[in-house]
């Protein structure tokens, strides 16, 4: 992977987890990161750690439940940099207990609303508010950070690898952020711009649990090679380290 320096990276959630580590392996590769942030106090904290390892790293605030909060993102980047190369759309949440259970009779329409807030409406939201700036770089990158619970062809499959896990408020969430990356990516292909899902693994986050075979320091890898893929790299695709996943 070449070094990409006067490149700038917008990652949402990213002061703590797959976030954090995706900014990190970022900017050892030259590029400037902006992290997203709710809690600013803790994105400063982060944002030091990473400039102390000699990347150029700064945090601003961007919460997802707050009006204008895209809005404002899109105007502190256009100020400060002009343009943006890389958008990794990784702040997500999860209401359900996923695991051995099917919550399809039983979760609420506040687990429901809230989680499609984040993560489908929300990060819909900020893509828009963030095009024209990306449309600005020679080569714009934007990741959506799905996951292997998306996957209808493999939930529907008989003796599931993944069939345990059908909560789904955060499934259908995931699944509906994979067809915005599809449709996105149809509607700028012939541009600079390449849109792709990841699926980071099943990481030992907040988010993940402590019995996820994944350490956090493995999880950037799909998302990294997703936002610096070259002119010949794939767009509308779904991936885990390289290889395709099934929609």
């Amino acid at each position: 992977m070449t070094h990409q320096q006067d490149k700038v990276a917008f990652i949402t959630g990213a002061n703590r987890g797959i976030g954090l580590e995706t900014a990190a392996h970022l900017g050892e590769l030259g590029i400037t990161v902006v992290l997203g942030v709710r809690d600013v106090t803790k994105g400063k904290a982060a944002a030091n750690e990473l400039a102390e390892k000699g990347i150029k790293a700064e945090a601003i605030e961007y919460d997802a439940s707050k009006p204008q909060a895209a809005d404002r993102v899109a105007d502190y980047l256009a100020q400060t940099y002009g343009k943006l190369d890389i958008l990794v759309n990784n702040a997500g949440v999860l209401k359900e207990e996923l695991l051995g259970n099917n919550t399809s009779a039983s979760v609420s329409q506040d687990a429901l609303r809230e989680t499609f807030e984040t993560n489908f409406f929300a990060v819909i939201e900020l893509t828009q508010k963030l095009l024209p700036l990306i449309k600005k770089s020679p080569a714009g990158r934007i990741v959506n950070l799905s996951s292997i619970l998306a996957s209808q062809t493999l939930h529907s499959m008989e003796n599931s690898p993944i069939g345990p896990a059908k909560g789904l408020a955060y499934n259908a969430s995931k699944t509906a952020l994979n067809v915005f990356t599809i449709h996105l990516a149809d509607e700028l292909r012939g541009t600079h711009i390449k849109v792709n899902s990841a699926h980071p693994g099943w990481v030992k986050t907040e988010l993940g649990g402590p019995n996820a075979p994944m350490e956090i320091a493995d999880s950037w890898k799909t998302s990294v090679r997703l936002a610096t893929l070259d002119e010949s790299g794939p767009t509308g695709g779904f991936f885990h380290e390289g290889e395709p996943l099934p929609w």
